[in-house]
């Protein structure tokens, strides 16, 4: 299995850098990036079309100050950004105006990858995701989608993994069904892949049917990337990186009433249960506020009692089938 090291398993999802829901402050998103360097997060990923590459600039200003080979860098493939702008909507209404098209062929892979080095300010990617050909990014035309990249993106990841230039690729997706097609391709296999928003608390049940045990199987490395649901597991209004509807707030609701009873954070339930999972690498919740960082790494280690998860599972909040922390 494609693993990170074990001090690798919290990283930091830099989604929100690129001003996702939000106008981050220039100053207040480098402090964010510099507390999780000082507080051991080496694992960093990132995205083109995060702000269309706000938050890879923002990333790179401050990581090109350490050594390359101290930190662990990731980003994805399958968008480019233009010299044309637009009025923008939707997560990233608050990025850069810069158009992003989706383009999966192997021409505009290479030249993503190139143009990430730049505003990363590094010589090289180590892992590296196709982004979002999944139902819900590209409808109908997701299938036609992915086998734009797997003639594409894939062949050409496979041939930079083979050369050494990259140390592994794999899918980025919030939905399980591309990765689970692709772990299937007989020529080629992703050997790590990164499950935005159907591994956490609240929505788990169809990853546990098919896309973990097969990871498990196949060698697969899962890196969890929403293990706050999109931030309504702490307090925030989102849920699959939308307004929660009323069902969601509801078991938030529930959630943190026996979280209560028992003196745990809900934040460390959260984190916790997406990372004990043995597919999973690693957990990278994005944060936009330096003392998030901590806050985080607190939640990873704090004590939880095996009574806790056991009630979790009676109140069919977890799966009967999922690993727990507290499970002898």
């Amino acid at each position: 299995m494609t693993q990170l090291k074990q001090d690798h398993k919290l990283g930091f999802g830099t989604a929100p850098l690129g001003n996702m829901f939000r106008d981050i402050p220039e100053d207040e998103a480098k402090k964010t990036v510099e507390a999780a360097w000082d507080n051991g997060i080496r694992y960093f990923d990132t995205a083109p079309l995060y702000g269309a590459g706000l938050s890879e600039i923002r990333l790179g200003k401050v990581l090109s100050q350490y050594n390359r080979d101290d930190f662990v860098l990731s980003t994805k493939v399958g968008r480019l950004i233009l010299d044309e702008t637009e009025e923008k909507e939707g997560l990233f209404a608050n990025g850069r105006k810069n158009k992003v098209i989706d383009d999966y062929t192997g021409e505009a892979t290479l030249r993503s990858l190139k143009e990430s080095m730049e505003r990363l300010q590094t010589d090289r990617i180590d892992y590296v995701y196709v982004h979002d050909i999944s139902p819900d990014f590209q409808g109908d035309e997701w299938l036609a989608k992915f086998e734009e990249a797997r003639t594409g993106a894939f062949r050409e990841l496979e041939r930079l993994k083979k050369e050494g230039v990259i140390k592994d690729w794999g899918i980025g997706v919030n939905r399980t069904e591309p990765i689970e097609i692709a772990m299937d391709l007989e020529e080629m296999q992703p050997g790590i892949s990164l499950q935005a928003t159907r591994y956490n608390l609240l929505n788990h049940e169809h990853a546990l049917q098919r896309l973990m045990p097969n990871a498990e199987a196949s060698g697969m490395g899962v890196v969890v990337g929403a293990p706050f649901g999109s931030g309504v597991l702490v307090g925030g209004s989102h849920y699959d990186y939308q307004e929660a509807p009323q069902e969601i707030v509801d078991r938030v609701e529930k959630l943190q009433q026996i979280a209560a009873n028992y003196q745990v954070s809900v934040n460390a339930a959260a984190l916790q249960f997406s990372a004990t999972h043995p597919a999973v690498t690693a957990v990278i919740p994005g944060a936009t506020r330096p003392e998030r960082i901590q806050d985080n790494l607190n939640a990873l280690h704090e004590e939880i009692p095996a009574d806790f998860w056991k009630e979790l599972r009676r109140e069919k909040i977890v799966s009967e089938h999922a690993p727990l922390p507290g499970d002898a």
